[in-house]
C-alpha cells in the first residue's frame, strides 16, 4: 500500500490567460491523484469546514480517505500567479488556517503500508509521521524554499530518515549552498538518502544513485497552460508505479521516474486537477509509448 501525507488547499492560479480561484489543490492532492492511477493511496491531511463537497468527491473517488481530517476554520490556501512563460512562480499568499495546528494521525490500516510519499510539508511533522509506519519499504519526500529557508536544519534531518528526496533544481541549490547540480545531488546522498531525483520542468528530471546519473527528458508538449501540480504528479506517478510492482529494483525506480514525467506531462495541460481527475488509463501507457519512441535511438 501506498501513503500520501501532505496539504489539501484550496488555491487562486493566475496564468496570463485565466484565474482560477479556490480551486482544488495541495501538494498531497497532486501526488495522490498521480499515483492513483497506479494504485489506490491512503490521504493523509486535514481539510476546513468551507471545504467544497465537489472536491471531496473528487478525493473520494480516486482515494482512500481513513486519513483524511476536517477541523473547524478554513482549508489551507495558496494563491499564486505565473508569468508569461509559465516558467516562474510569484506567491502573493499563503494561509495555512487548519493546517497551523494539524497534528496527523495515521490510520492503523495505513500502517503496513510499504511505500510512503511526505509531500511538501513541514518537515518537523514529516519526521514524526513517518516513524509511525512499521515497515516502509520505501519513502521519498520533497520540499520548497519556504522550509529550506526557515527550517533547514529540519528539512536535512527529514532527508536521512528517507530513501529517495525529489526536489527542484533551484531548491537544491539553495539547500545545498551548492550550484552545480551533480555535488548537490551528492551533498543530499551523504546526508542519507540512497536516490535524489531533480526536477528539472520543462527539462524533465535527473535520477542520482551510487555513482549514475540517469536523464530522463520531459515529454514535449505543445499546450501547458497551469504548471502548478506538475512537481507533485511526477513524485506521485514515480511513487506510484514503484507501489504497483511492489518494487525497489533500481529498473523499476528508473522505469518509475519515467511514468513521473508523463503523469507531469497530463497534469500541465489542463487548469487546476483537470489534467488528472480527467484522464483514463489507456492515455498513459499511450504516452509511455510515445515517449519510449521519443528517447530511443
Amino acid at each position: 500500500m501506498l501513503t500520501v501525507f501532505g496539504s489539501v488547499a484550496l488555491d487562486t492560479i493566475r496564468t496570463p490567460t485565466k484565474v482560477l480561484k479556490d480551486v482544488l489543490g495541495g501538494a498531497a492532492t497532486f501526488a495522490a491523484l498521480s499515483a492513483s492511477f497506479f494504485v489506490k493511496p491512503g490521504l493523509i491531511a486535514v481539510i476546513g469546514q468551507d471545504f467544497p463537497k465537489k472536491y471531496h468527491n473528487i478525493l473520494n473517488k480516486f482515494l482512500d480517505l481513513r486519513g483524511l481530517e476536517r477541523d473547524n476554520g478554513k482549508t489551507f490556501r495558496y494563491d499564486g500567479s505565473y508569468d508569461e512563460t509559465l516558467s516562474h512562480r510569484t506567491t502573493n499568499k499563503t494561509e495555512l488556517n487548519v493546517l497551523s495546528d494539524f497534528y496527523p494521525i495515521v490510520p492503523d490500516e495505513y500502517k503496513k503500508s510499504n511505500f510512503v510519499y511526505l509531500a511538501n510539508n513541514d518537515p518537523i511533522q514529516n519526521t514524526k509521521i513517518i516513524k509511525e509506519f512499521d515497515g516502509v519499504k520505501f519513502s521519498m519526500c520533497d520540499t520548497i524554499d519556504f522550509w529550506i529557508s526557515t527550517r533547514r536544519e529540519d528539512v536535512i534531518k527529514m532527508m536521512r530518515l528517507v530513501n529517495a528526496v525529489v526536489i527542484n533544481d533551484e531548491e537544491i541549490k539553495l539547500l545545498t549552498k551548492t550550484q552545480n547540480l551533480i555535488k548537490c545531488a551528492k551533498k543530499i546522498m551523504e546526508w542519507g538518502a540512497e536516490y535524489v531525483i531533480i526536477k528539472k520542468g520543462e527539462h524533465g528530471s535527473l535520477l542520482f544513485y551510487e555513482d549514475v546519473v540517469f536523464p530522463s527528458p520531459a515529454f514535449s508538449m505543445e499546450n501547458i497552460v497551469d504548471p502548478t501540480g506538475a512537481g507533485d504528479s511526477f513524485a506521485g506517478g514515480m511513487i506510484g508505479y514503484m507501489a504497483s510492482k511492489n518494487s525497489t529494483k533500481i529498473s523499476t525506480i528508473r522505469e518509475a521516474a519515467v511514468y513521473g514525467n508523463i503523469m507531469g506531462s497530463f497534469a500541465v495541460e489542463k487548469y487546476g486537477t483537470d489534467g488528472l481527475s480527467k484522464l483514463k488509463k489507456s492515455q498513459i501507457q499511450k504516452r509511455f509509448n510515445q515517449y519510449k519512441k521519443m528517447v530511443r535511438f
